[in-house]
């Protein structure tokens, strides 16, 4: 747990913030992370969390924790029960028509140099993952939970392709002012299910989504301060719940490297997007913190310098879901494996691509009771940390 200083008044109401990162099918380990919550928490009682903040397949568990604010403990069982019974075909065209639709026309558009009338604009359709979402999250009622005080604030982040820069779409109880920073904005919106498929659209796998008048994409792109959010929308404690095994540092080696395929490629621009700019953000407040603690408080006061000490907790995976995903890649349809096999996913080192879009059960399950063992083992520190009162 970490403690982070932050320009900002002393005087608001004390907040937790609960921030899901993104990740595609691995953010099936934050269901299991959410179910441990669930336990530990009353089981009557609303959303502990007054604030909620996610990104890319962490913005849709978000909005069902917002839809159903009034009973955390259910709005985590229907998480689960989507989770622990998915299947690829819910989320793109996993048929042989459509892979070929989207994934062979993608790749002629490459070849004829973008010359052709109407390109492909991702590699997989994800139709099947719109009407998934219009059947169980009925985002017209994050609004209802807002205005009955289930929760305060719900933001969703995007990554602006005209504009360049990352954005947070909030609805919230509270006169939050929109922000505007380096490559960053907060604009107040009404969530619908338009911003839960941009946030979620992986660049080149999935189409881009358009919100008034630009096109947005997965919102880890972009996102240089992931916590920068939750503190602007008033948060003092902040949970975030991770989708990534910290790695130990990287040590050279004499053996001799094989090119890297498409799929380590791809896996390590997921990585890049996904990963990087959490680590790079805690790390950063974590330097923050030390510079704050060299400087004497009444130096601070008689500057006139208003500080707010913000609690960072942070859950990630005890184990390596790269390594996880390889033992369930034949629930995958054939046509799928096929296709991964041509880009090298299913090889020494392609798995990171495969784990992000291996959205089966088996899978999915794993990743559940991994999340849920995780955040059990740090049972007592959670209780302290969200101020659980039985």
């Amino acid at each position: 747990m970490q403690r982070v200083m932050c320009l900002k008044p002393t005087t608001k109401k004390s907040k937790s913030a609960l921030i899901l990162t993104g990740g595609g099918a691995r953010a099936a380990y934050q269901v299991g992370v959410l179910k441990a919550l669930a336990e530990i928490t009353p089981r009557t009682s609303s959303n502990p969390f007054p604030i909620v903040i996610g990104t890319s397949a962490g913005a849709i568990n978000t909005a069902a924790l917002a839809i159903y604010g009034g009973n955390f403990c259910d709005a985590v069982y229907r998480l689960q029960k989507i989770w622990r019974n998915f299947h690829v075909h819910q989320v793109f065209r996993s048929d042989v028509p459509g892979l070929l639709k989207g994934g062979f026309n993608w790749l002629l558009s490459v070849v004829v140099g973008g010359m052709g009338k109407h390109n492909p604009a991702s590699f997989l359709d994800r139709a099947p993952l719109r009407k998934l979402l219009e059947k169980y999250l009925p985002c017209e009622r994050i609004n209802d939970s807002i205005e009955a005080g289930e929760i305060d604030s719900i933001g969703i982040t995007v990554s602006a392709y005209g504009a360049g820069r990352s954005v947070v779409f909030y609805d919230s109880s509270d006169d939050i002012q929109p922000w505007t920073r380096s490559r960053r904005v907060g604009e107040r919106s009404k969530i619908t299910i338009d911003h839960l498929m941009a946030s979620s659209a992986i660049p080149f796998v999935f189409s881009a989504i358009r919100l008034g008048n630009d096109y947005y994409g997965d919102g880890s792109m972009r996102q240089i301060a992931p916590l920068s959010p939750a503190v602007h929308m008033g948060a003092d404690k902040v949970l975030v719940i991770g989708v990534t095994k910290r790695r130990a540092e990287f040590k050279q080696t004499d053996i001799e490297p094989d090119y890297p395929s498409l799929a380590v490629i791809g896996g390590h621009i997921l990585n890049s997007i996904f990963i990087d700019s959490l680590e790079t953000d805690l790390e950063r407040l974590r330097r923050i913190n030390k510079t704050i603690d060299l400087i004497p408080s009444h130096h601070l006061i008689e500057h006139n310098v208003d500080l707010r000490t913000i609690d960072v907790m942070v859950i990630s995976p005890s184990e390596d879901l790269q390594e996880i995903s390889y033992k369930h890649v034949m629930e995958l349809p054939w046509a799928v494996r096929f296709l991964l096999r041509g880009i090298g996913a299913l090889k020494n080192n392609g798995g990171s691509l495969l784990s992000y879009i291996l959205f089966e059960r088996t899978y999915c399950r794993e990743l559940i009771q991994l999340g849920y063992k995780d955040a059990m083992q740090r049972k007592d520190e959670l209780i302290k940390f969200i101020d659980i009162n039985y």
